[in-house]
């Protein structure tokens, strides 16, 4: 049974920091690319960062809105991936959902909240 378990989201002041993790279970999860996207209300999904599959070098890519302030990682033994938030803005208030991709299947976690507010 695929599974993928987001955490870590909250609330959290402008200029702070959170740290969001997704916990996989049920793939190979070295062999797919994982992301992170998210959902602000009234607004589509998008994709705020990815990292290749351990096969293809973990490279990295970003949301221009993002750049510089979010970096993502993955831990392969723990079947886990991360997404490190640096001076959050009200603006990256969303659900933040955990994406598995292979060639052939896509893969969504439940989403966790992240609110950026004074």
């Amino acid at each position: 049974q695929v599974q993928l378990v987001e955490s870590g989201g909250g609330l959290v002041q402008p200029g702070g920091s959170l740290r969001l993790s997704c916990a996989a279970s049920g793939f190979t999860f070295s062999m797919y690319v994982m992301s992170w996207y998210r959902q602000a209300p009234g607004k589509e999904r998008s994709m705020v960062a990815t990292i290749t599959s351990a096969t293809a070098g973990g490279s990295t890519n970003y949301a221009d809105s993002v750049k510089g302030r979010f970096t993502i990682s993955r831990d392969n033994a723990k079947k886990t991936v991360y997404l490190q938030m640096n001076s959050l803005k009200s603006e990256d208030t969303a659900v933040y959902y955990c994406n598995a991709q292979s060639w052939v299947y896509s893969y969504w976690g439940q989403g966790t909240q992240v609110t950026v507010s004074s």
